[in-house]
């Protein structure tokens, strides 16, 4: 779920107006969870060249930004490793062009962001929890559509801090900050403070010494100091790069933005789902956060970043 860029949330869930895709957050990250406007009517699938029988090719698509790039790669040669026919159309486009592509068959697999394709799909639902809005994206999705297991990663909204703040102030969770806000500088994009200034308070009690406009160089200000909690996008390669700690949300204030699979049903057969579930058990969001920074910060092929963490996770 995750916002768009340029300043990479610049769609949240709430936001579902922003379809360019292209730019990279924070100059380097993975990217927008598919920012997408209304959805498009429902249509029966299973046309355009994908099927469920023996011989059919499963087509794997994905948004233009590099982690869906990355993350259809790891679903394409996953799905290879099993002996599907698969081909691949990668960088597409936005939620509106790729979800009106699966409708028709014409796409078969997309790597989706759940709590984003749940906003697309129901701009009123208030459900945050992974559980919640698998289930809530049951109902929504017309019927030719379905979504497989939702992996542990996810592309989401953080309060992060750096690793020195966070042993000094022993920082695990934003209910830890309870106690620190009234000495923090907070920083994130501009729209950031009016967002989720109200929801922090409400959640957590947090009231923070001041809210600091910091856009794409939220990660840089932690890291130099000038602000010491910060938003930050759970797989930002700058996490790793410059070793931040996320903090965990238990009250749930950034809703669930698991990585999953969303198929047209009548293209996928037993042998593909299983393939793909073995993907969504083995990612998680630190991984995921480590793969990227391969491809957005050391510029590696994503085909070869997907083909050695399948081959590490016995999946490929």
């Amino acid at each position: 779920m995750s916002t768009m860029k340029p300043s990479r949330r610049a769609v949240a869930l709430g936001t579902l107006a922003v379809l360019a895709l292209g730019a990279t957050a924070c100059g380097s990250s993975g990217g927008d969870p598919l920012g997408g406007g209304s959805s498009a009517s429902s249509s029966a699938g299973g046309s355009g060249g994908s099927g469920g029988g023996a011989g059919s090719t499963v087509v794997v698509g994905s948004a233009n930004f590099p982690e869906n790039v990355l993350l259809g790669s790891i679903y394409s040669q996953a799905l290879k490793a099993k002996g599907v026919k698969v081909e691949e159309k990668f960088n597409i486009g936005s939620r509106e062009v790729l979800y009106g592509q699966l409708q028709s068959g014409n796409l078969t697999v997309l790597p989706e962001y759940n709590g984003a394709l749940l906003a697309y799909l129901d701009a009123k639902s208030t459900a945050v929890t992974t559980q919640d809005v698998n289930a809530a994206l049951a109902k929504a999705l017309p019927a030719a559509l379905g979504i497989l297991d939702s992996s542990p990663a996810e592309d989401k909204d953080s309060l992060s801090v750096s690793q020195e703040v966070a042993d000094k102030d022993n920082l695990k969770s934003i209910s830890d900050l309870a106690a620190k806000a009234g000495e923090f500088t907070i920083g994130g994009p501009p729209e950031f403070k009016s967002r989720r200034e109200q929801q922090l308070k409400d959640a957590y009690g947090l009231t923070f010494k001041e809210w600091k406009p910091t856009a794409d160089t939220t990660a840089n200000a932690i890291k130099d100091g000038s602000v010491q909690v910060g938003n930050v996008f759970t797989t930002d390669p700058k996490i790793v790069q410059y070793k931040l700690v996320p903090l965990s949300d238990p009250k749930n204030v950034f809703g669930a933005q698991n990585v999953t699979p969303l198929v047209n049903k009548a293209g996928v057969d037993a042998t593909a789902t299983a393939a793909l579930n073995a993907v969504s058990a083995k990612l998680d969001t630190a991984g995921l956060t480590a793969l990227m920074k391969r491809v957005a910060v050391d510029k590696e092929d994503p085909s070869a970043v997907a083909k050695d963490w399948l081959k590490s996770n016995g999946l490929g």
